[in-house]
């Protein structure tokens, strides 16, 4: 029989209100009794009952992740920083890839309401999701506009998109071509786009750019076959950027003599597989560091609605692609 918790009470010598305190650490209790009580508990392999104290202090210690994809380096190194500061601040991570489908989204919300998360970190990609506005749930964006009553941090995506642009024309490239994702996705990335046509039509130069939504090889395709001139790509992740520079070998163009590409996040796994990118490093940590202190505080009702957007600063990194 699995041991409760007047078991425990009676090998540590104390009642099971004394217990109980112990494991809700509620109240006044004696490093001597609490010490019985641990010891008790190993001696009879005794693991409280995670769901009867949620209910006892009313929060589960749960928080809900939800993205769009794990495999994508970016949001892989952003969840698994995410996971630890929860960890280390005692809640667990419910995970839901929701691989951008807002079906999907739909369900994972619905689910991790029916678990009574303490609150949700989301950054899919469906726009116009009405369930993430839950007035009694706190609620944080990465890098996505959720609603506007739900705080989002990000970083700084226009520096970025200036830095990146502004190095390439600083390298004697005119025929720039930017490659980003829908525009139609309510997100602050959608501001490394802004920055490019904005550092292009400062410079006279022509603004040129194409969307991807998954198909990355094919758009490149058909990038450089209708622009034979580009002489540089500034995209908008890594990935791209990656796809751009197997492409621009095939058709034989010299990197970076004759041609330049410049991505964007700087993952740890990106610099570890492909060190020659320049690229635009975004604060990963950081940005995990931030969401889960405003998350927390949001949860704790210790929150301060006077900023509803958080932007980090970015990181141009110069390698051998530029």
């Amino acid at each position: 029989m699995k041991p409760k918790i007047s078991d425990v009470a009676k090998v540590a010598g104390v009642s099971p209100t004394t217990v109980s305190r112990v494991l809700n650490n509620r109240g006044y209790i004696g490093e001597k009794t609490r010490q019985k009580v641990d010891e008790a508990m190993k001696q009879l392999n005794y693991f409280p009952n995670d769901v009867a104290r949620s209910l006892f202090i009313k929060k589960t210690f749960l928080i809900g992740v939800i993205f769009p994809t794990t495999t994508n380096p970016f949001y892989g190194q952003l969840i698994f920083h995410i996971e630890n500061i929860a960890a280390s601040l005692g809640y667990k991570i419910l995970l839901c890839n929701s691989q951008g489908q807002e079906d999907k989204e739909r369900s994972y919300l619905r689910m991790l309401q029916r678990n009574q998360v303490d609150g949700i970190i989301a950054g899919a990609h469906n726009r116009g999701v009405k369930e993430y506005d839950i007035p009694t749930l706190p609620v944080v964006g990465v890098d996505r506009y959720l609603s506007e009553n739900i705080p989002v941090v990000s970083s700084d995506n226009y520096d970025g998109g200036r830095q990146a642009t502004q190095l390439l024309i600083n390298k004697g490239c005119r025929n720039i071509i930017h490659i980003n994702g829908p525009i139609y996705l309510e997100t602050p990335a959608n501001l490394r786009r802004k920055a490019y046509e904005d550092v292009m039509k400062d410079n006279q130069l022509p603004p040129i750019t194409y969307e991807t939504d998954g198909d990355n090889q094919a758009v490149i395709k058909q990038l450089f076959d209708e622009n034979p001139r580009v002489d540089s790509i500034f995209a908008s992740d890594d990935l791209i950027a990656s796809a751009v520079i197997r492409e621009a070998k095939l058709r034989k163009r010299n990197i970076p003599s004759d041609f330049k590409v410049i991505g964007y996040d700087g993952t740890e796994t990106t610099r570890l597989l492909l060190p020659e990118l320049s690229t635009i490093q975004q604060p990963i940590r950081e940005i995990a560091e931030k969401t889960i202190d405003i998350l927390t505080k949001e949860i704790n009702e210790e929150g301060d609605r006077s900023q509803m957007e958080t932007i980090l600063p970015v990181r141009l990194i110069e390698s051998e692609t530029t």
